[in-house]
């Protein structure tokens, strides 16, 4: 037990230092080669805290543990909206771009619906399911491309990193992630395990959560350093990313991924989320502390439910 706290708080260590590294060195790469920091958010960042996902996800639907791989990706997906914007969003108060307000959001709430009556029909993801969420996630990418056409480019900094020390630091960041989120799912696991926890139970909380700890650091980095477009768009991209890309990717290349019917209530849940999210976002496009404070309670409620 000794030595799995240790991997957990390890863990969290690599994770701090890996996200401000990550985050620093997006930022200056946004700055140097004028792209807008939300695309950034929407892409290198999102799908580089998405790696963990990636990594449980993916070898879950190998090994057959669909319920890991499926409880892991909506698990995230519940986690960052909920719990990582409800604790950043108390803290700082969270400038959502209007982009993300009018077209993000709501994709994340059409993909995620998408993803239950998918899984809904045969209670399983087969290769075509997996094309179809693929052929989503390449429409959000060509998307992105036209955006980063028409959003506007902030004035670059003075002091801009070197470009060889802003690929230093995406390399440190990245490894740092991925380490942190290895060594916290290993101790975090192994301590739920012993509890005699079930695999779904574990995907949704001890796995999920130690996979969307990137996201939480690198969220709340980033509001620290006032890159509110890198924390809100890392979220929201992070969410497009695990449907879309894991579970399109798993589903194609493994064949078959097995849908329980009890993962439609938490679909349900992660769609409920995104509205609250959205409900809350004010005129002048700020995430409203009360908001933040309420998808903090409803995850706290969400948590004791499938406890």
């Amino acid at each position: 037990m000794g030595f799995n706290i240790f991997l957990l708080l390890f863990g969290f260590l690599c994770l701090i230092k890996g996200a401000d590294y990550f985050v620093e060195g997006a930022s200056h790469l946004a700055m140097r080669f004028h792209i807008p920091q939300l695309v950034i958010g929407l892409t290198i960042v999102a799908f580089g805290t998405s790696a963990p996902e990636a990594a449980i996800s993916i070898t879950s639907a190998f090994v057959n543990s669909s319920d890991l791989a499926i409880g892991n990706i909506i698990g995230s997906n519940i986690i960052n909206v909920l719990l990582i914007l409800g604790i950043v969003g108390i803290l700082s108060s969270l400038k959502v771009k209007e982009t993300t307000y009018r077209y993000e959001i709501p994709f994340v709430l059409i993909i995620t619906l998408v993803l239950l009556i998918l899984g809904k029909i045969g209670n399983r993801l087969n290769r075509e399911d997996g094309m179809i969420l693929l052929a989503f996630f390449g429409l959000f990418f060509i998307y992105l491309i036209m955006l980063s056409k028409k959003e506007e480019i902030a004035e670059e900094a003075v002091n801009v990193h070197s470009l060889g020390k802003t690929i230093w630091l995406l390399i440190l960041g990245i490894g740092g992630i991925i380490l942190g989120s290895q060594f916290t799912i290993k101790g975090a696991g192994q301590i739920a395990l012993s509890l005699g926890v079930s695999k779904r139970v574990i995907g949704l909380t001890v796995v999920a959560f130690g996979t969307s700890l990137p996201e939480l650091m690198t969220s709340v980095m980033a509001a620290l350093k006032h890159n509110d477009d890198l924390s809100v768009g890392n979220i929201i991209g992070s969410n497009i990313f695990n449907i879309l890309f894991i579970l399109g990717f798993s589903a194609l290349v493994c064949g078959s991924i097995g849908f329980a019917d009890r993962f439609i209530i938490d679909g349900i849940v992660a769609i409920v989320a995104m509205m609250v999210l959205y409900a809350f976002i004010s005129k002048d496009n700020r995430l409203r502390r009360c908001g933040a404070f309420l998808m903090l309670v409803l995850y706290i409620v969400y948590f004791i439910f499938i406890m």
